[in-house]
C-alpha cells in the first residue's frame, strides 16, 4: 500500500508519516496556542486522517521543549466580544471533538506545560503520556473564562469530580506524578522520551487489525458520549455567557497586563 499523502492546511499544525502513524505537532511559537487558524487546521487533518486507510494511529506532541500547549491565545479574548467569544467556542468544539472521534487511537505526548486549551487537547486524546517535568491545570476561572473545550466533561470522567473540582474550581496546577496517580495521565516518562514511548505504543496499535480497533473505540466511548454530549454544548454556552460579565475582561486583561485581577463578581 502507497502512503498517504498527509498535508496540513497551517504551518501552526505540521504533519509527518511514521509507518502506519500520523505524527502531528502543535507548532505555534512560543506557547503552542491555539487559534482562529490552528483550530480549523486539526479539525482538516484529522478529517483527512480518517479518510488515510493506510493511518491507524496518531500521536500528538508540542514543538520546542517548554510546551505541549498553553491553551487559547487570550488576546482574542480582551476586547470581551460576545461574537469573538462564540466563533471560539465552536472552532474549540468541532477541533477536539473531532480528534475525540478519531476512527484509529489518538496518542498525546506531554512534552512540557499542558494548560486550558493545551490540556483539553490532550483530553481528547485516547492516551496520554507525560514527561516528568509536564505541569498540566485548567486556570481558566483565574481569567474570568471557563474551559470551554471539554475541559469540564472529560476531566471529570478520567479523574473524578473531587479532582476535576481541585484542577477547575480551585485552580490547582498539578505536576506529571500528581497525573498519573489520579488517572489523568497513564504513564510518565524522563524528559525528552514522551514522542519514542508515544510512538512505540503507536506501533503497537499497528499489530491489531484497524477494523476492530475502531469498532472497539466506538463502543468504550458510548456510554460516556451519552452522559457528556449535552454538556459539551453547556460549556460552550456558559462560556459565551461569560462575555456579558465585567469580570470577564477584567480577567483577560489582568493576564494580558501581568497584574492581579480586582473580581467584582458582576
Amino acid at each position: 500500500m502507497s502512503p498517504s499523502q498527509l498535508a496540513s492546511t497551517s504551518d501552526k499544525i505540521k504533519v509527518e508519516q511514521r509507518g502506519h502513524t500520523a505524527l502531528v505537532t502543535i507548532d505555534n511559537p512560543a506557547a503552542n496556542t491555539w487559534d482562529t487558524e490552528s483550530l480549523p487546521a486539526l479539525k482538516a487533518l484529522v478529517q483527512a486522517l480518517n479518510e488515510a486507510r493506510d493511518i491507524y494511529a496518531l500521536v500528538l506532541t508540542g514543538a520546542g521543549e517548554k510546551f505541549f500547549s498553553a491553551g487559547a491565545d487570550l488576546k482574542i479574548f480582551a476586547d470581551g466580544d460576545p461574537a469573538k467569544a462564540d466563533e471560539m467556542a465552536r472552532y474549540f468544539g468541532e477541533a477536539f471533538e473531532t480528534l475525540a472521534d478519531f476512527r484509529g487511537v489518538s496518542i498525546a505526548a506531554i512534552n512540557g506545560f499542558a494548560m486550558g486549551g493545551g490540556l483539553e487537547v490532550a483530553l481528547a486524546c485516547d492516551i496520554r503520556i507525560a514527561e516528568e517535568q509536564a505541569q498540566m491545570a485548567l486556570p481558566e476561572a483565574k481569567v474570568g473564562l471557563l474551559p470551554c473545550a471539554g475541559g469540564t466533561q472529560r476531566l471529570s470522567w478520567l479523574v473524578g469530580e473531587g479532582w476535576a473540582k481541585r484542577m477547575i474550581l480551585c485552580g490547582e496546577r498539578i505536576n506529571a506524578a500528581t497525573a498519573e496517580k489520579i488517572g489523568l495521565v497513564e504513564e510518565v516518562v524522563g524528559k525528552g522520551q514522551a514522542l519514542d514511548k508515544a510512538l512505540a505504543l503507536a506501533e503497537q496499535v499497528g499489530e491489531q487489525s484497524p477494523s476492530s480497533i475502531g469498532r472497539c473505540k466506538t463502543l468504550i466511548h458510548s456510554a460516556r458520549d451519552k452522559a457528556i454530549g449535552d454538556g459539551l454544548a453547556g460549556e460552550r454556552e456558559l462560556f459565551v455567557e461569560l462575555f456579558s460579565t465585567e469580570d470577564q475582561r477584567e480577567g483577560v486583561n489582568a493576564f494580558l497586563e501581568k497584574r492581579k485581577a480586582e473580581w467584582k463578581n458582576r
